[in-house]
């Protein structure tokens, strides 16, 4: 227990990759009623972003379990993964067997079960555009970024925390000639098509740039698009102000 410094008024957490798959780490901070703050972070030599920016969450809700919290008291972050994962989709995937509407597997579920087990009653999530100007979002991304480059910030009044439990659940192996298992543009292509599930799982609207980075292709060409169109499992809708939506064909059909 931390002595002298009364309740945790602020909080906030980040994570950041190199390569995604790849090396990462995540930051985390907590603002004290004295005013003091302590930070804290980690690395995993092979994750994802999204596993970090769950283990930094996970993470300050352990060590909340050890201080007295300020009722108004919120995790600041910039995952929207996060919040709608613990915020939205959770009840869902815990009611079908922890698996998505699609009827795969939830991805990071060994994270996902963890935090569900740390929630705080009244500790809520609270989002904030990344790269904004908010200073805790600011220092807790620098302290993410440089452990996922193999650097070990200095941190006020914290820990770093080094474990390989963070990493990916199933870690990329060498086969005996040395070569990947998984080949890096394989593992590329998987954290599209991951992503691309989630998307269509939440009806997100994509701006054409976004789109653009999804599928790969030249803004140019999309730009020539006006109707519907299928990108591999998905067909991709035009939705209102030039943003577009993916719906998942369904299992061996054609028809969505």
């Amino acid at each position: 227990m931390r002595e002298g410094s009364g309740r945790v008024v602020a909080a906030a957490t980040d994570g950041a990759c190199s390569g995604n798959p790849g090396p990462g780490g995540w930051g985390a901070l907590l603002r004290f009623e004295d005013g003091s703050v302590e930070e804290f972070g980690g690395y995993s030599a092979a994750t994802t972003n999204n596993r970090m920016e769950l283990q930094a969450a996970l993470s300050v809700l352990e060590r909340l379990q050890e201080l007295p919290c300020h009722p108004d008291l919120k995790i600041r972050t910039d995952s929207k993964y996060l919040i709608d994962g613990l915020g939205k989709w959770m009840v869902g995937w815990k009611r079908k067997g922890w698996r998505t509407a699609a009827g795969k597997p939830v991805l990071n579920q060994d994270l996902w079960q963890a935090l569900d087990r740390a929630r705080i009653e009244g500790v809520s999530l609270a989002y904030v555009k990344g790269h904004s100007g908010d200073p805790d979002n600011e220092r807790v991304d620098q302290i993410a970024v440089s452990f996922s480059k193999g650097g070990v910030p200095a941190l006020k009044s914290g820990r770093a925390i080094t474990s390989k439990s963070v990493g990916l659940v199933e870690p990329i192996e060498e086969a005996s000639d040395g070569e990947d298992l998984a080949p890096a543009n394989l593992q590329q292509l998987l954290t599209r098509l991951e992503l691309a599930d989630r998307l269509a799982e939440g009806s997100y609207g994509l701006s054409l740039a976004e789109l653009a980075q999804l599928v790969e292709q030249p803004m140019a060409k999309l730009e020539r698009k006006k109707a519907s169109w299928r990108w591999r499992d998905w067909l991709i809708e035009p939705v209102d102000e030039g943003r577009w939506r993916l719906r998942r064909f369904a299992a061996g059909s054609d028809q969505i």
